[in-house]
């Protein structure tokens, strides 16, 4: 455990507001904005559209991580991801992450001009993650996942240990407790239940002294609350029921697709519950 404490380096008032995290997937196969941004310069300015709505940060992806998706290797996650990050560096005022789970890709985007690494496998599928989050002073989301789900598994405690390895791969590596952020990974490797059950359990995890982001935006979980020909894109109320949960449980940054809407929910949120003026 850390000490507490949630100041970061990169990311101005963490810990006094909710921060959101504006998604760019420059990907064709992404479940909910799939090939929208894939164009270079149609990625460039989504990303100015999403930080003059209020993004806090910007989350770059070249692979789609959603279930069943069709895996791509490290050149062709670069090729997609590499020059919108170089280019944006010149433009934004906020940082970027590099939404990757390889070494070389995370590598890559931090010479390029990113500042954090939004790792979905926790330093837990490339040995040299973690090392190359160090070696550049960069923050990490590090993030709870599994091959599979499992109905019966006690999650919490799944998760607790799976961040306990994380950890201590992050600071074997030199990685200071103040540039780690935690997430439970809401719809990687669980079933539809778990998911809803580690929004309510949040504070749980906010005990292990460490920065919380929830990223629930459009997700098939909430998918149960809708009529099955609903699209991900319309199911932004049913996002923000869940992110404004994830607040009030303690959520430090919610990573969506919708910025204005999160930046205004989230101010509200803040007004209430942090007394914030």
């Amino acid at each position: 455990m850390n000490s507490g404490s949630t100041t970061s380096p990169t990311l101005t008032g963490l810990g006094s507001r909710t921060l959101i995290m504006g998604v760019l997937n420059v990907t064709p196969d992404s479940f909910s904005d799939g090939g929208l941004f894939s164009d270079h310069e149609a990625a460039l300015r989504h990303a100015r559209e999403m930080e003059d709505a209020g993004a806090d940060i910007i989350d770059i992806g070249g692979e789609s991580t959603r279930p069943g998706h069709t895996p791509v290797g490290a050149e062709e996650e670069q090729r997609r991801t590499i020059p919108v990050i170089r280019d944006l560096a010149g433009i934004l005022n906020v940082p970027m992450s590099i939404d990757t789970y390889r070494a070389a890709t995370a590598r890559a985007a931090l010479a390029a001009g990113a500042r954090v690494v939004n790792d979905i496998w926790g330093f837990q599928y490339d040995p040299d993650m973690a090392a190359t989050v160090a070696e550049h002073g960069a923050m990490a989301v590090v993030m709870h996942n599994r091959a599979e789900a499992d109905p019966s598994l006690n999650l919490m405690v799944d998760m607790q240990r799976f961040f306990e390895r994380s950890l201590d791969r992050a600071r074997r590596a030199g990685i200071p407790d103040t540039h780690l952020i935690l997430d439970p990974g809401i719809g990687f490797g669980k079933t539809a239940d778990q998911n809803l059950e580690v929004l309510r359990r949040l504070p749980e995890l906010k005990a292990m002294g460490f920065p919380v982001l929830v990223g629930a935006s459009r997700k098939s979980v909430l998918g149960r609350f809708y009529k099955p020909e609903v699209s991900p894109r319309d199911r932004l109320y049913g996002t923000l029921g869940a992110h404004l949960v994830a607040v009030s449980r303690g959520a430090d940054i919610i990573r969506v697709h919708d910025v204005k809407a999160h930046v205004e929910a989230c101010r509200v949120a803040d007004i209430l519950l942090r007394g914030q003026p």
